[in-house]
């Protein structure tokens, strides 16, 4: 079994917004009250008290009532949150991580958790357990349950950019497979986690996947350039330190966390698009483990302003956990591996090579060439004994993650292009001829100087415009659709060529290696005598060379034809010495 989280809006009255809010606010008390308790106690040098159970007797000990309509349910689990943040940082102090720090913070609204059993779910409606004597909580949520009903086990309530939300985790079954199709654990897939692929996979047989990542990386530009372009204009009317906002002020500050919370949100939705493609990709293939490098050393590099905000929006951890999740859900097992050396490795001859700048990696020694990012992921199968990719992969697959996103296709108007701001060019798309504008009918002191008459040329003439723009429209439009027609049928005649030009010479290696089996002499001399010109000579040493298969004997005869002893040096060597 395994558990999935599915977070869904809620649609509230203002009452039920005042209610919802006020309970989170009770449960930023609650936590309010934990760091109180512990400030004494470190004040009097005392031990903290950080346990479940100690915190759950304390709660107990103040009373009903004491924080509003906070239920003792909803009270504990902000208890369970800081008891395992707490230990949590312990542990990451005692394994050498000096940046781990403790929960000291107040906050104004903290996560409340139910579990099943506490509330009531019915179809789209929850009911949100409050404290004793008080008025049932019902809400709506914005859409239908994904997980079926009876195996949800907790929701929790949260509030994120002015919105309130509510999580969803329920405990699903892992995907049972018919007899023959299960994955199997001993086909291992290595997993390379990148910036301009999210996930690149290397499999057994040459397979190969590859997921890009522009659109993610095109939202990340647009959102960065939105933002400055926001902080610029209200840098103006920012209050002083110390100073109250205005309201024109705080509606900024809320439209901004709109927008990043949005940007959040496509960005997660993102990386899960490209994690579902990376599994569907390895139970298509039956790969039982996936081998993932393991990037998060480079995080701590300082190389520079940019790529410091390259890796920052790389979210390396979202990528790690989502994969590991669909694996889980798929019977799928990952694990992590040390990636250091794997994108600069040759995986035929094991040797060294420079990292190139582009993305085909070519090693000088065996002549491998391969794609680099493929290249680390079946460096990093290798290392948990999956085998290596060979040079060119027998089928490499392209997947886009971010297909929701404004910046994938023409017809997705994004909101943050909009015509009318300086610089921008609107939405990409087809030209389409613009309404005629209508001209403004006359007053009645015009209608006395003949502004009916001026009136109803300019209307007319608008008409006859907007009727040639759309002649012209459909003339270049019937145009372009007929050179569409004209290059697509180009294309599928070069690639009818291609593949039988493909399928020719496939035949003839598949000739050529039957008549070498069947130690044809033909052939068998054709293929020793490549095999020697293919052998590596000094530069200027000229060579001649012919190969001769007897069958009966079975002997090869080869005369091999070197050059004179002329072109042997007369000095050793020479040495210059200074004047």
């Amino acid at each position: 079994m395994v558990h999935r989280t599915a977070r869904l809006g809620l649609r509230v009255t203002r009452g039920q917004r005042r209610r919802l809010v006020g309970l989170l606010v009770s449960a930023g008390d609650v936590w309010a009250a934990v760091l109180e308790l512990n400030g004494w106690r470190r004040a009097r040098q005392d031990r903290p008290l950080v346990s479940y159970q100690g915190l759950c007797r304390e709660l107990a000990a103040s009373g009903p009532g004491t924080f509003g309509e906070l239920d003792s349910v909803g009270a504990r689990s902000v208890l369970r949150r800081y008891s395992d943040a707490w230990f949590a940082a312990a542990q990451r102090r005692r394994s050498g991580d000096g940046r781990a720090r403790f929960p000291r913070r107040r906050r104004a609204l903290v996560p409340l958790r139910w579990y099943h059993g506490t509330f009531t779910l019915a179809g789209r409606r929850l009911r949100i357990p409050v404290g004793r004597g008080r008025p049932p909580l019902w809400v709506r949520l914005d859409r239908g349950l994904p997980y079926p009903q009876e195996q949800v086990r907790s929701v929790t309530l949260l509030y994120d950019a002015g919105r309130l939300w509510v999580d969803v985790t329920a405990e699903l079954p892992v995907t049972a497979y018919p007899p023959g199709a299960e994955p199997d654990p001993g086909r291992v897939a290595g997993v390379d986690l990148g910036i301009i692929h999210p996930y690149a996979v290397a499999g057994p047989d040459g397979q190969a996947l590859l997921v890009s990542g522009r659109a993610i990386r095109a939202e990340h530009r647009m959102h960065l350039a939105d933002t400055k372009n926001r902080r610029k204009a209200a840098a103006r009317r920012a209050p002083k330190p110390g100073q109250k906002g205005s309201r024109r002020w705080r509606h900024h500050r809320r439209r901004q966390r709109l927008v990043e919370a949005r940007h959040r949100r496509r960005v997660r939705q993102a990386q899960h698009e490209a994690a579902t493609a990376v599994i569907a990709w390895a139970v298509a293939r039956r790969i039982g483990t996936l081998a993932a490098g393991d990037p998060r050393g480079v995080l701590d590099l300082k190389a520079g302003r940019r790529h410091n905000q390259r890796t920052r929006d790389w979210r390396i951890g979202h990528l790690i956990t989502v994969l590991a999740n669909k694996a889980e859900a798929a019977g799928i097992s990952l694990q992590l591996i040390d990636e250091r050396g794997t994108s600069s490795t040759c995986p035929a001859c094991r040797s060294r090579i420079p990292k190139p700048p582009g993305r085909v990696l070519a090693c000088p020694g065996c002549q491998f060439t391969g794609h680099r990012d493929l290249t680390a992921a079946a460096n990093i199968a290798a290392r948990l004994g999956g085998g290596t990719t060979p040079a060119i992969p027998a089928g490499v697959t392209h997947r886009r993650a971010g297909a929701h996103l404004p910046v994938v296709a023409p017809s997705r108007r994004d909101p943050r292009r909009r015509a009318h701001h300086r610089g921008a060019r609107g939405s990409p798309g087809r030209h389409r001829p613009a309404r005629a504008s209508p001209t403004r009918p006359p007053s009645a002191v015009g209608r006395m100087f003949g502004g009916s008459a001026r009136h109803a040329r300019e209307e007319a003439a608008a008409r006859d415009a907007y009727q040639q723009e759309c002649t012209r429209h459909a003339a270049a439009e019937s145009d372009r659709r007929r050179q569409l027609a004209e290059r697509r049928r180009a294309y599928d005649r070069q690639s009818a060529q291609a593949a039988e030009a493909v399928a020719e010479h496939n035949a003839g290696v598949d000739q050529f290696e039957r008549e070498f089996r069947a130690a044809e002499p033909e052939a068998v001399a054709q293929f020793l005598t490549l095999v020697l010109d293919a052998s590596v000579y000094p530069e200027g040493f000229a060579h001649r060379t012919r190969a001769l298969y007897r069958p009966e004997p079975r002997e090869v005869v080869v005369e091999y034809e070197l050059p004179p002893q002329s072109v042997v040096p007369v000095s050793r060597r020479c040495v210059r010495w200074p004047a």
